[in-house]
């Protein structure tokens, strides 16, 4: 099965789904990565894009793919919907993930939305939750317990972002763990990540 995850920035996806897609990848599942803009609004752009090249090799990813857009303002249009449709053309994925649209962080939003008409043929997508991510209520849960620690390695392979939470004294690793103890206990397990459905087909066989 191939797996897309698709990110505004580099780290987004590890935070929102890194354990998930490390779970499909240790199942032999295919995972890809496609980031949007390369990030260099919270950093130097090559960088970020190393730290995302690094933090691939430990999800296991098959390939990572970058659109190169402009760092906080990606455009919503037919031009990125129809980049979008290409990867997805040439992946075709199963399950897509992608950050949820109510954030204060307007790639996100703009990602969402783009997405929403990309993946307009996906059987299953799924909404992600970030930092910035607000009135976000997931009703489908996958329990990352047995991988925490390979989501935290994911997330410390992006060193220049670590501290960039602006919360003193809080870093992107506490805010991982934190999430993933709310919502495993939300799921009823150690530790959980969540998710809120464009789409999800159940496979009854």
């Amino acid at each position: 099965m191939n797996v897309l995850a698709i990110g505004a920035h580099p780290d987004d996806i590890e935070i929102g789904c890194g354990g998930s897609l490390i779970k499909y990848s240790e199942s032999g599942h295919n995972v890809y990565l496609l980031i949007m803009t390369a990030g260099e609004m919270g950093g130097d752009a090559a960088i970020r894009k190393n730290e995302q090249m690094n933090s691939a090799k430990i999800i296991v990813a098959k390939d990572v793919l970058f659109l190169d857009y402009p760092d906080t303002n990606l455009p919503l249009n037919k031009t990125i919907i129809s980049h979008i449709e290409a990867v997805i053309g040439k992946i075709k994925p199963e399950f897509v993930f992608i950050n949820y649209m109510h954030d204060t962080h307007q790639d996100h939003r703009i990602l969402a939305k783009g997405a929403i008409s990309a993946t307009r043929y996906i059987k299953n997508v799924l909404f992600y939750e970030v930092p910035t991510t607000h009135d976000f209520n997931p009703n489908i849960f996958v329990d990352i317990t047995h991988v925490i620690e390979k989501k935290i390695t994911s997330l410390v392979a992006h060193a220049s972002q670590v501290m960039k939470t602006n919360i003193e004294g809080l870093s992107i690793i506490d805010i991982a763990r934190s999430s993933a103890t709310f919502r495993g206990i939300q799921g009823r397990v150690k530790y959980a990540e969540g998710f809120v459905p464009l789409r999800q087909f159940l496979n009854i066989i």
